[in-house]
């Protein structure tokens, strides 16, 4: 017997530099309609949207030792989005209003999924956070490979999709 999950609940990261950090998720997690539970010097935790979000300050003896995509542990973390449209807002809003670094303009990526469209961008600890829309049912839907009668899984995954 198996278990459907329903969506993940939190996801807490630890930055290195609080101060600049937790100024930007706050900002970032008001804008997603998200509010704020429990702030003090070192811990951030917002709520909504069927998730939650908390950051907290790496210990001392610990902040030596930078945030790193190719090593064991968090590659990216990804939010989903409602429709395109929301992309761009949310883009607009990172671009103009957060101290962060662009990786990825909004951009279609057909071959992640059937109607893909993201962007990406990091933090000011060079955590990097990702937005996505797909439409419909994604890759179970009628061009998904999960469809029935579809490819299956793919035996490939990489910058250039599956």
């Amino acid at each position: 017997m198996s278990v459907e999950v329903n969506g993940i609940a939190h996801i807490q990261m630890t930055v290195n530099n609080i101060k600049a950090c937790m100024p930007f998720w706050e900002k970032l997690l008001h804008f997603l309609e998200m509010k704020t539970l429990v702030r003090n010097d070192t811990t951030l935790y917002c709520i909504g949207s069927r998730t939650g979000i908390l950051i907290r300050e790496a210990p001392a003896d610990k902040k030596h030792i930078s945030f790193d995509q190719d090593t064991s542990g968090l590659h990216h973390f990804c939010f989903r989005a409602r429709s395109r449209e929301d992309i761009d807002r949310i883009y607009d809003f990172v671009s103009n209003e957060l101290d962060s670094k662009i990786i990825r303009a909004p951009e279609e990526g057909n071959h992640f999924a059937p109607g893909y469209y993201s962007i990406l961008f990091e933090d000011p600890d060079g955590i990097r956070v990702e937005f996505n829309h797909v439409p419909g049912k994604g890759h179970f839907g009628d061009e998904g490979r999960l469809r029935p009668g579809g490819p299956g899984p793919s035996d490939r995954y990489g910058d250039d999709g599956l």
